[in-house]
Formats: C-alpha cells, sequence, structure tokens
C-alpha cells in the first residue's frame, strides 16, 4: 500500500514562509508526476504546482513567483517551498504521485498551511 506522509504545515503570519515535504514510501512502480494540490474550505482542490520526472514544472498562476516545487527521485520525496504567503494561501494542502505506467493518482492525507493576516 502506497503511503505519502506529508509534513511542514502549519500557521504563519503573512509574508512569511513554510516549506512542505512529501515523502513517498512502498513505492514498487515508476512514479512520473509528482506535486501538491490544496482546498480551502468551502472551495474544490485545486492544482498548486507539478514536477515531472524530467523537472518540467507547472505552477497555479496563484504560485507564481512565490512557491517553488523540487523532488527527489532517489528518495521519492516531493517539496514545496511557500515564501510571501498570503492570507488566501490558507488551505488544507494534498501531496500526490502519479503512476508512470496507469496515471494512477496516489494521495497523501494533507497538511493544514493557515496564514493570519
Amino acid at each position: 500500500q502506497v503511503q505519502l506522509v506529508e509534513s511542514g504545515g502549519g500557521l504563519v503570519q503573512a509574508g512569511g514562509s513554510l516549506r512542505l515535504s512529501c515523502a513517498a514510501s512502498r513505492i514498487t512502480f515508476s512514479i512520473g508526476a509528482m506535486g501538491w494540490f490544496r482546498q480551502a474550505a468551502g472551495k474544490q482542490r485545486e492544482l498548486v504546482a507539478i514536477m515531472s520526472t524530467g523537472g518540467n514544472t507547472k505552477y497555479a498562476d496563484s504560485a507564481k513567483g512565490r512557491f517553488t516545487i523540487s523532488r527527489d527521485n532517489a528518495t521519492n520525496t516531493v517539496l514545496l517551498q511557500m515564501d510571501s504567503l498570503k492570507p488566501e494561501d490558507t488551505a488544507v494542502y494534498y501531496c500526490y504521485v502519479r503512476r508512470l505506467a496507469t496515471g494512477r493518482k496516489y494521495w497523501g492525507q494533507g497538511t493544514q498551511v493557515t496564514v493570519s493576516s
């Protein structure tokens, strides 16, 4: 059973920074994209940032210039450095990995990020 364990969430003031980490374990297949989504209260889950195996990235417009995604393929870890945080970044952040062969997505349990004004 694939496990994705997230860490690094918390409470921060506007303008501050957080770094989220996600470690995937019990992986028995080749991983394709890895990334982060978020879901604010009362809203749908939305893309924050994803990175392909080759290092190509895609960011939500709201994350461009403030967030940076990185990954370590050797350890199946994906990071999200979040700078200049805003109250509207408050959400539960979910890590995901995508199986290369089938496209199936696996999700972490989520980590809460709260940005106070």
